[in-house]
């Protein structure tokens, strides 16, 4: 079961270094300030301990939910909790009458692309040049969540 709660300001250092730990190019706290002063839904996952081990940003645009960043950290990783996080997203959205997940992840980043695709995510686009990396730019790979065509596969 996962504990969590809504991120707050003061909780912005803390998944900042948490994101420093998990990416190569983390978002910046500036970044995490603007989600919340958009109003943008996000938690934080906290452990036993009650500390921070997992992220999540989401935002709301007319029937759509745009995920825009999911983070575990990476002792935490393998464990689970991506898939649980991702199906609170998945929750979240259906209670806020989303019709579509949308989200972009690196053309690289193989191991999430298999998560979202497990929970029902399929690819949608490339999006050339999206993601800054070592070498110049990394393609993203827009994957998106029917929500409709998810709750009709659920009713049978």
């Amino acid at each position: 079961m996962l504990n969590l709660r809504d991120m707050q300001y003061s909780d912005i250092a803390a998944v900042a270094k948490l994101e420093q730990s998990a990416t190569e190019f983390p978002w910046s706290v500036k970044n995490f300030e603007d989600s919340l002063k958009a109003n943008h839904k996000a938690w934080v996952f906290l452990n036993d301990a009650q500390q921070i081990y997992a992220f999540t940003i989401v935002q709301k645009v007319v029937d759509e939910a745009h995920l825009l960043n999911i983070c575990v950290a990476p002792n935490a990783q393998g464990n689970g909790f991506g898939r649980q996080i991702l199906e609170h997203v998945i929750n979240y959205a259906n209670t806020v009458s989303s019709v579509l997940i949308v989200l972009e992840v690196r053309s690289s980043n193989k191991r999430a692309q298999n998560l979202y695709m497990r929970a029902g995510f399929n690819e949608m686009s490339i999006r050339k040049g999206y993601y800054p990396a070592k070498d110049g730019r990394e393609d993203a790979v827009l994957m998106g969540l029917d929500l409709d065509l998810l709750s009709l596969f659920s009713e049978k």
